[in-house]
């Protein structure tokens, strides 16, 4: 098929068109016999020189003779010839035309020449040109379609016939809808008309292309289109270029969803989160439905057994489909995988799987076949099954569903894929081992810090622990409620230097301290000498300092031991923040107590100060972190604690929150936040009806006198069936008094949740239990006490000691 050269509106001019060719008429013997108007422009010669001589001798150049020569018997053997031939101007210059020769016959058989001849640089760039648009129709890779103004196709080139399986000549007069889907056509159509009407060429223009022939098969195609005019402006339709881009698409595709997932899997450090994540990134680019499915220990984040891989729990689902729920398992749900499914052969080879047809539905859910008739109902699905792996360990499964797409998964989706689920599955170990040490962190606090406070008849407690790292839930801050001996309390409050795991591990060791320290009943003061020496072992034993095991060289604590038979309180502490009081008038001031070294620093003395509390005062301790850091100095964060502390609010709890609001409600989150410990007390005194006391002789009778005194009381108080075992107690303790103590004896009882039995005298000697020999005649006194008792002990005063022992009170008379 020709095509018009004016459809290309600045294409040269064919050379040997007839208004611009020179022509000449050669006979039978190469002489001229006819002569044009533009041969004689192009060379110079008149008619009446040139007709009647012999080209080759009169136009020709004697020297290029054989070049003419060539030439002459290439024409007489093909009845015609082509070609550049330098010829000579009637000037004498050389001149080299491009000339076409063809044989012509007259009537009486005599055979002529027709030549043609134009400047051979005309003739070479237009050849050339002409070389260039038959390439463009015959050889060109890039589709070409020239369409008319209504839009049918005028031509097409070989490409676009392969991309049609169309014959190039059965395109004219076709449009596009005749061999595109409707959606495909209809914006094709609408980009050319744009360009037909405005004149504005498109460029580039990536869209998708689905060929009616091959519905399921979805490409990409890059468009770009120009309007065609004659020289006059006239427009005679429109041109447009196609080219397959479909493998170029979609690895640009691929790469932007690598990049994307790049940032959008493993922003948080929560196992469940990231499987959401991986499954938010895969639909809808790659897939249709995805789940994540992940081994039951890593789920709960442990580590994960690669002996048995038959159970996963499903963690995320994404799906484009309303009716998702109907066919997939739900989140949450345990799944015991088939042995013959592709997910067992897929966590077994640790190798990903694709599937184009049913076997991965039936197979997956070859246990549940309502479901996999669901499933099928929704059309024949392609699945690709990826396995996680990170760090040698299978982790779980991705499974990845089409339905809606009409492309199968190929390979590069599998790639894809296996990108998606490499980057997600090292995300997920990372949570996992986070979870896993977290839980172990969690663990360590909950067991260093008191579960619950325990209740008890000295005081009332309330409390607040906040760690400056919410997330671990570790800091080295601790407070402590300590029941002693003869219904007295110790309040504890401290502060190891350093956050997170090393100083709770610190402060849990100081803590154990404080437990054993304060059943020895030692005064504040003398607890925190030794809890000091302590410290100073601890920092010796530690390791180097190093920038991942950083040394913890100190801490601060305020101890405090109140009595509420005397409402006496003494308090001491270590490098702390004053302890703040409420009278129970509402007035507040801080404990004027000496501050003393932190603990850690070594050979300094601390001081105690003892108060006398009124019933109802408020005790409040509390760690640095409450008072400093929040852009406020330390003197302003106490008078705001005052206030708090002030205000009149019912509860204990209501006061703990008062505090929070003012103190921590602009509480940094940063590295410079703090742990904080709040400890508050209201004091309680016991009633005097509750307790007795009693100054006996040093005389042998004193042991029978206690008997008789106590035998007393307890029927007073309604204990008749307790007389019988605490005459022994009180007899024993007396008595040992009477034998190993000096100066006077002291009794006292008191009744509260149990019966608390005191002697006392001015002696040092530390009684210690024994097992006494059959042959002996005494040594058992202490072995009956701590048999007849729940517990028992001795605590020591400036004064001398007291020997205490404690039974419970009977159900009915316990108070």
């Amino acid at each position: 098929m020709d095509t018009p050269v004016t459809t290309f509106s600045e294409g040269p001019e064919d050379p040997f068109a007839v208004r611009r060719a020179a022509s000449a008429v050669l006979d039978d013997r190469g002489a001229i016999v006819g002569w044009s108007k533009r041969a004689e422009a192009l060379l110079g010669y008149p008619p009446e020189e040139a007709l009647g001589r012999t080209a080759l001798g009169f136009l020709v150049d004697p020297r290029e003779n054989d070049i003419v020569l060539d030439a002459v018997a290439a024409c007489v053997r093909d009845r015609g010839w082509f070609g550049v031939v330098p010829v000579r101007h009637r000037d004498g210059h050389r001149v080299e035309l491009g000339c076409r020769a063809r044989a012509i016959m007259r009537g009486d058989s005599h055979g002529e020449w027709f030549l043609v001849a134009a400047p051979a640089e005309e003739v070479v760039q237009w050849e050339t040109d002409r070389s260039v648009l038959d390439g463009l129709f015959r050889r060109s890779p890039i589709g070409l379609a020239v369409f008319a103004p209504d839009l049918s196709i005028l031509r097409v080139n070989r490409a676009i016939a392969r991309f049609s399986q169309i014959p190039v000549e059965a395109h004219r007069g076709l449009r596009t809808g005749d061999f595109l889907i409707q959606r495909d056509s209809e914006t094709v159509v609408s980009q050319l008309r744009e360009v037909l009407e405005t004149g504005r060429s498109s460029i580039s223009t990536e869209q998708p292309c689905v060929l009616r022939r091959d519905p399921d098969h979805e490409l990409f195609v890059s468009i770009s289109a120009f309007r065609m005019e004659d020289p006059s402006g006239r427009i005679l339709g429109v041109t447009q270029t196609v080219e397959d881009v479909t493998d170029r698409y979609r690895a640009r595709h691929r790469l932007a969803l690598l990049n994307e997932a790049s940032a959008r899997i493993g922003t948080t450090l929560d196992v469940a989160r990231t499987a959401s994540e991986l499954a938010e990134v895969a639909v809808p680019d790659l897939a249709d439905c995805v789940s994540v499915d992940l081994l039951e220990p890593v789920a709960r984040g442990e580590e994960p057994s690669q002996e048995v891989l038959g159970t996963v729990r499903r963690m995320a689902i994404r799906s484009t489909m309303p009716d998702t729920p109907e066919v997939m398992y739900p989140v949450g749900r345990t799944i015991h995988i088939p042995p013959a499914s592709l997910q067992a052969r897929c966590l077994a080879a640790r190798r990903p799987v694709i599937d184009a047809h049913q076997e991965g539905v039936t197979g997956w859910l070859s246990k549940d076949p309502e479901r996999a008739e669901r499933v099928l109902r929704l059309g024949d699905p392609s699945l690709m099954v990826v396995p996680l792996v990170a760090r040698g360990l299978v982790l779980g499964l991705l499974s990845l569903w089409r339905w809606r797409r009409p492309d199968p998964f190929e390979e590069d989706d599998l790639t894809l894929a296996e990108e998606f689920a490499s980057r997600a599955a090292v995300c997920i170990d990372n949570a996992r081992r986070y979870t896993q040490q977290h839980d172990a962190a969690l663990t360590l606090q909950h067991s260093l810090l008191p579960h619950e406070v325990p209740s008890h008849p000295a005081v009332e407690i309330a409390h607040r622990y906040l760690p400056a790292d919410a997330t671990t839930g570790v800091g080295g801050d601790w407070f402590d409620v300590i029941p002693l001996s003869g219904l007295r309390v110790a309040l504890v409050v401290g502060d190891v230097v350093g956050r997170g795991i090393n100083a709770a591990a610190t402060m849990g060791r100081l803590r154990t301290a404080v437990h054993t320290l304060a059943n020895l009943d030692l005064a504040p003061d003398e607890v925190l000498s030794r809890l000091d020496d302590l410290v100073d072992r601890l920092a010796a034993e530690q390791e180097p300092k190093d920038e991942h095991f950083p040394q913890v060289i100190g801490a601060t604590c305020l101890y405090a031991v109140y009595d509420p038979v005397s409402r006496h309180c003494a308090l001491a502490r270590a490098g702390h923040p004053p302890p703040a009081v409420v009278d129970p008038d509402g007035q507040v001031r801080l404990v004027d107590l000496p501050a003393g070294p932190p603990l850690g620093l070594g050979g300094l003395p601390f001081e105690a100060a003892e108060l006398e509390l009124a019933e109802g005062s408020l005790l409040a301790l509390y760690t640095d972190g409450l008072i400093q850091g929040h852009k406020r100095d330390v003197d302003e964060s106490l008078a705001a604690l005052c206030g708090a502390l002030s205000l009149p609010v019912g509860s204990l709890e209501d006061t703990c929150s008062a505090v929070e609001d003012a103190l921590l409600h602009d509480r940094p989150t940063d590295d410079v936040a703090d742990d904080v410990a709040l400890l508050l007390a209201r004091t309680r005194v016991l009633a005097r009806e509750k307790v007795d006391a009693w100054e006996l002789p040093v005389e042998p009778t004193a042991a029978a006198q206690a008997r008789m005194l106590v035998a007393s009381r307890l029927t007073e108080w309604g204990l008749e069936e307790m007389v019988f075992t605490t005459e022994l107690i009180v007899s024993e303790l007396v008595t040992n008094a009477y034998r190993y103590g000096e100066g006077p004896i002291g009794l006292r009882l008191i009744r509260d949740r149990h019966l608390i039995c005191e002697v006392s005298d001015t002696g040092s000697t530390s009684p210690h239990l024994r097992r006494a020999r059959t042959t002996d005649e005494g040594g058992r006194g202490l072995f009956l006490v701590a048999q007849l008792t729940e517990r028992w002990g001795t605590r020591y005063t400036r004064d001398g000691k007291t020997i205490w022992a404690e039974q419970p009170l009977p159900a009915t008379s316990a108070t």
